[in-house]
């Protein structure tokens, strides 16, 4: 009888529980990844794995973007919200194409600053995770979430170094192969994305702690 009522309610979506679940969908990918720095790994079983939580993540930023339309209080300014949950989704669309080249090129041993890389992507995953949540508070939460995206940035410096390092280590040993060059400077440059994705998130949580800290 008062379902008509109801509707005009002010709405509120669960923005923050559906942040947490992506960013735990970054881990898993993360994770797997992981595996790959491991002798014996197997490309095509990882990267079915990862897309899994990309398909996931998927289902998620579908439920942020249906609940930014349909919600009348938000936590967040709409353009931050569908900002954080994109930069979030764009780190996860990263691995898979990082997992999907490993896999594609049959490369079966990681070159080292590869896997130093590999590294960096599964830490950033684990600060991701830990931040997500204090933007439940962003007031009181505000110095550690600085913190925390600053730690961001650096990682993906330290990746842009060992990507550097990478590709003249692999041009050096693959003079006569220009294939294997080719291959190893692909597969560098889909993991590097990842960590640029993850400074992407630190931006996007650096300015929703700026403007509601």
């Amino acid at each position: 009888m008062f379902a008509w009522f109801q509707r005009l309610l002010p709405q509120t979506g669960d923005f923050f529980g559906m942040f947490e679940a992506h960013a735990a969908t970054v881990v898993g990918a993360a994770e797997a990844l992981q595996q790959l720095t491991t002798d014996g790994h197997a490309p095509r079983q990882i990267l079915e794995i990862i897309r899994d939580r990309e398909h996931e993540a998927d289902d998620i930023i579908r439920e942020v973007l249906t609940a930014v339309r349909r919600t009348f209080l938000t936590p967040f300014d709409r353009s931050a919200i569908t900002s954080l949950i994109g930069a979030l989704d764009d780190a996860i669309d990263e691995m898979l194409a990082a997992a999907r080249a490993i896999d594609l090129y049959e490369l079966r041993e990681l070159h080292p600053e590869m896997k130093q890389i590999v590294g960096l992507i599964s830490e950033a995953a684990a600060v991701t995770a830990e931040a997500v949540p204090l933007l439940r508070n962003v007031s009181r939460n505000a110095t550690k979430l600085h913190e925390l995206t600053g730690r961001l940035v650096t990682l993906e410096g330290e990746a842009d170094d060992f990507h550097a390092q990478g590709l003249r280590h692999a041009f050096q040993g693959a003079k006569e192969s220009p294939l294997e060059f080719a291959v190893a400077r692909e597969v560098f440059k889909n993991l590097e994305r990842v960590t640029d994705a993850f400074e992407d998130v630190a931006n996007e949580i650096d300015g929703i702690v700026i403007d509601h800290a």
